[in-house]
């Protein structure tokens, strides 16, 4: 070992002696990562050092470039591009070569063979450049003066570039030059799982329209468009992919099929309108309700995980397991009251209460001094599940479940709570669960239709009223 790699290595050397942990992670998450070339021993297929660079990252027209698009000067860039040293020039537009340097000190853990370092070199193309940034009039220009479309000196051509930033008029231009819709880029994925957002839809159009291959698998997830649009809440494109043939539940690298990945994103109130209009297209088309991943959990228990009401309503009318269990032995209603209390923006008791009216197996009542320590500042789940039982014994211990500051925010409920210690619940209460019981797992069906007031419909559904008898 040479003195300038001793060197190196010595600060290193220190911090594992150490056990810094935490410098090295810091060390590590420093590092700026764009998969271009791994420093590793094994011989890459194709690293940038074995391409030609017509312009380096220190030349003086990257530099001016590099100027240009910083200060959003469009006319100036497509210039500079025009005058490239030929229309497929490979321009370098970074390049953290600093990272080789002998006196560069690397993280403990890389040093050690435990982590793998990539450096930064990012190579593009004048073509690549103008479809990313929407030049439309730079790329017509390119095209007709012999630039080849399917280039991809960066790992991306420049269709990637134009579908990942909604350029449509430069996705449009590009098909008719003989762009090849079905090549993927340097992470496994074809224009058409670019297509993310709902500004992309036309881009989507026009590749389907082109010969992009609908069902075609990225690499690593092995996902296809169809699940890239379901994650993303994106139901105009799931309706395209559906009309024009796509299968409608393939399976990726988790076994997770679109319908299930749909209800695995919805975590916020403002998603739940457009993942609950993915699903239904999903559904009407067939999708497989209980088809399940690799950890045996299916839509259902997603929706749950996420206290998705809508969705949790939609999957159980097309048939769902009510008392399915993952292969953690979890159930819908066990998964969402543990999730209650980090899910309060989705009103969890919503969910609970339509499991509950759907047939869900109760929790063991010895377990519900546990709910009630993980669900105390959910106290509206914990009223659903209490009144789902004709008794429960309240005692002495559960007083201490809850944590102070809790019970103080939500005191007339749970002192109504309390009170209940070795009391009998009220003849209405009784009457309630005798009538459920009736009912069967169809309570969310027959209760409304019994000849009753609304208020007492609602009564009979578990609708939390802050207090309990």
């Amino acid at each position: 070992m040479g003195p300038a790699a001793a060197k190196a290595q010595r600060p290193a050397a220190a911090l594992v002696q150490k056990c810094d942990l935490c410098a090295a992670a810091l060390f590590i998450s420093g590092g700026r990562r764009r998969t271009s070339e791994v420093l590793s021993t094994a011989p890459p297929m194709q690293t940038p050092e074995r391409l030609a660079i017509d312009h380096p990252a220190h030349s003086r027209f990257v530099q001016r470039l590099r100027r240009t698009l910083e200060e959003h000067d469009g006319a100036g860039a497509c210039h500079l591009l025009q005058r490239a040293k030929h229309v497929d020039a490979t321009i370098e537009l970074s390049n953290d070569d600093w990272m080789k340097s002998p006196s560069v000190e690397l993280p403990p853990l890389i040093l050690l063979g435990l982590w793998s370092l990539d450096y930064k070199r990012e190579l593009t193309s004048p073509l690549c450049i103008t479809a990313a940034q929407g030049f439309t009039d730079c790329l017509r220009y390119l095209l007709e003066h012999g630039a080849q479309p399917n280039l991809a000196p960066g790992g991306r051509t420049a269709l990637h570039e134009a579908c990942a930033n909604c350029n449509t008029d430069c996705v449009e231009l590009l098909l008719e030059h003989g762009a090849d819709p079905n090549l993927l880029n340097e992470d496994g994925h074809a224009p058409l799982h670019l297509c993310r957002t709902p500004q992309s839809f036309r881009c989507a159009k026009l590749l389907v329209r082109h010969g992009a291959a609908i069902n075609q698998s990225s690499d690593d997830e092995q996902e296809t468009p169809l699940h890239v649009a379901a994650k993303r809440g994106l139901p105009s494109h799931v309706h395209l992919y559906l009309r024009r043939g796509a299968a409608v539940d393939p399976s990726d690298s988790q076994d997770e099929t679109p319908l299930g990945a749909a209800c695995s994103v919805a975590s916020h109130p403002d998603e739940q309108d457009t993942q609950v209009q993915v699903c239904q297209l999903l559904l009407l088309y067939g999708a497989d309700v209980g088809a399940v991943d690799k950890d045996k959990r299916g839509a259902l228990h997603k929706a749950c995980r996420n206290a998705s009401h809508g969705l949790v309503q939609l999957l159980l009318g097309h048939g769902a397991d009510v008392n399915a269990i993952d292969y953690n032995g979890g159930s819908p209603l066990s998964t969402v009251l543990q999730n209650a209390v980090i899910k309060l923006d989705m009103e969890p008791h919503l969910t609970v209460q339509t499991l509950l009216n759907h047939g869900a197996q109760k929790v063991w009542p010895p377990a519900f001094l546990k709910v009630l320590r993980s669900c105390a500042a959910a106290p509206k789940a914990i009223e659903v599940l209490f009144n789902a039982y004709s008794r429960l014994d309240v005692t002495s211990k559960w007083i201490e479940a809850i944590p102070e500051d809790t019970f103080e925010a939500h005191r007339p409920f749970f002192e109504s709570l309390l009170a209940l210690e070795w009391t009998p619940r009220s003849l209405q209460h009784l009457c309630r669960c005798a009538i459920r019981k009736l009912c069967g797992h169809q309570c969310q069906l027959y209760v409304p239709l019994l000849p009753l007031p609304t208020f007492l419909h609602r009564y009979l559904l578990l609708e939390p009223e802050g207090v309990v008898f």
